[in-house]
């Protein structure tokens, strides 16, 4: 099978950019994608479409598709063509998305194989993600938080310990030398580190815990940035580092912890076991998977008894260790909370774009207006300098940076009016991670111990989606899933084509002020001050009630 890679340059195969745009972000997220063979994106079964005729018949309908119709996608396959009216959404599609008391792993697995749904992650089926960089300044800005929070503003000569060197975690090495620490990825999966090596986002690679542990023990005391992968089991070396007395500073943990199928490996198996114990020993493979994460979860609660600083970056690991036995597993703290939940009250998120030309010089261009414009805002300028250093281009040349409200907006009508003016060689796709304010309900993420008790409320996501479609986005899409792929989060994406033209203003401005005030009020309505800072500050219009 020829290998899919986004189109470049300026020639359309659609009936207009807005379809285009979407047509390489969709082969976009394959050519960045962990098995192209399955369609999967990363996280083990996030897939971009629900099998090989459906993504064919997407691709086929997209170029056909008018731009006063819409495209109707049920969990990666299409579904049909509805006439609206131009400024409709050309894609809406939902993934995942099953009923109440019916929403279990168990149903969702046996559903997967009925060929019924998919999982979409949140950006995969979205046809959003851009690679390792899409989450790489989300870990940056957690190692930073914690940096200003425990060690006085700075990693330098710090030990980061984490596992997990796929499409999520593959960002943790270049993020944690970027903040100035050494930091130890441990990762089962040789051709994973290899991967990392080659697109250089790791430094160095061992089999051997000594010389890892040696390696980083002399980063520390020269206070020098290092990344190491170490081969091995995140089940097996957590608990040697407490049997040796060995303390990070700071212990996390990215491996696909959410599956206990396709996705964590137990201690004692090897990669070529997998296929075979997935078909033949699928409740063994499962049982022996949590029995690790009940294991690894223990040796961080030991790590964190004994002074590191502990949390869950986002892959489920605490619930299910708390499943496999583990009472206390949520004494972790999960990230969003602990780190971040300042910036998403004023709906200051993971923002992302990309050039759909294929030129870096397009990225480059946004930089410099981004330097200027913006100047005044530290964290994205020490981020754009940062990135546009270090981060490498993974598929069509993206950036992403932690914009809030306004900000996104003024952002996309420069770069509508760059287009426009033919500053840019090409136009720009924009969208946003899921994890952003108003868009994700997630009980043990996102929302979890909200102010006034609403981590499980659902509504906002849903009311997100209908209002970006209400706002005229090029793409709208609602997911659930998360860990063990059923019942554990409500989500919503969105994507928008900056093209040149005028009426694309209208879309940029509409529905970015609309995705982002939404994300505000959401977080005023659950009593933060910060969010009622920014009512004031931005002029959004509130219904404060009793």
């Amino acid at each position: 099978m020829e290998r899919i890679t986004a189109a470049r340059g300026l020639n359309l195969r659609c009936k207009g950019w807005r379809q285009e745009a979407l047509l390489r972000m969709l082969e976009n997220v394959l050519e960045n994608g962990e098995n192209q063979k399955e369609l999967i994106v990363y996280a083990a079964l996030a897939k971009a479409a629900r099998n090989w005729p459906s993504y064919h018949a997407i691709v086929h309908t997209l170029k056909e598709l008018e731009e006063d119709e819409t495209l109707v996608i049920q969990s990666g396959k299409p579904i049909g063509i509805f006439k609206t009216h131009r400024f409709s959404p050309l894609v809406v599609m939902a993934n995942c998305n099953l009923v109440g008391r019916w929403a279990t792993s168990e149903n969702f697995y046996r559903l997967q194989e009925k060929g019924l749904l998919i999982w979409g992650g949140l950006t995969a089926a979205a046809w959003q993600y851009i690679g390792s960089q899409g989450v790489i300044q989300g870990t940056y800005e957690i190692f930073q938080s914690i940096a200003r929070l425990h060690f006085d503003g700075s990693l330098a000569g710090k030990f980061i310990l984490t596992a997990g060197l796929g499409g999520m975690g593959g960002a943790q090495p270049l993020a944690g030398t970027l903040a100035g620490a050494a930091i130890l990825c441990v990762e089962v999966s040789q051709e994973r580190i290899d991967r990392r090596i080659k697109a250089n986002y790791l430094q160095r690679k061992t089999d051997s815990l000594d010389e890892a542990l040696l390696w980083i023990h002399e980063a520390v005391q020269q206070g020098k940035a290092v990344s190491v992968g170490l081969l091995g089991n995140a089940a097996d070396i957590y608990p040697e580092l407490v049997e040796r007395g060995i303390i990070p500073d700071i212990v996390t943990d990215q491996t696909s912890a959410h599956d206990l199928v396709y996705g964590y490996v137990p201690s004692g198996y090897q990669i070529g076991d997998l296929e075979a114990a997935r078909v033949h020993a699928t409740e063994k493979l499962q049982h022996d998977a949590g029995a690790s994460i009940a294991r690894e979860v223990k040796a961080m609660l030991e790590l964190k008894k004994r002074g590191a600083i502990v949390f869950d970056n986002g892959n489920n690991i605490r619930s299910k260790a708390h499943q496999y036995g583990v009472e206390n597993a949520f004494d972790i703290d999960i990230f969003t909370e602990a780190f971040l939940r300042p910036l998403f009250a004023r709906a200051i998120g993971p923002f992302r774009w990309v050039a759909l030309s294929g030129e870096v010089s397009d990225i480059q261009v946004i930089d410099d207006y981004i330097l200027e414009a913006f100047k005044d805002n530290d964290i994205i300028t020490n981020w754009i300098q940062l990135a546009r250093e270090h981060v490498p281009v993974e598929g069509l040349p993206a950036r992403i940076g932690w914009f809030g409200h306004g900000d996104r907006t003024k952002l996309a009508l420069a770069v509508n009016q760059m287009v426009r003016e033919g500053k840019l060689q090409g136009p720009v796709a924009f969208s946003r991670d899921h994890l952003d304010a108003a868009s994700m309900t997630h009980p043990n993420i996102m929302t979890e111990r909200m102010k006034d008790g609403s981590d499980a409320i659902a509504d906002w996501p849903l009311l997100n989606a209908m209002l970006n479609c209400s706002s005229m986005a090029d793409l709208v899409t609602i997911h659930s899933g998360g860990g063990g792929y059923a019942g554990y989060m409500t989500s919503a994406g969105v994507t928008l084509v900056a093209d040149g033209r005028v009426e694309s203003d209208i879309r940029l401005e509409t529905t970015l002020n609309n995705d982002t005030g939404l994300g505000v009020l959401r977080y005023a309505d659950a009593g933060y001050e910060e969010s009622a800072d920014e009512v004031l500050r931005k002029d959004i219009r509130w219904i404060e009630t009793i």
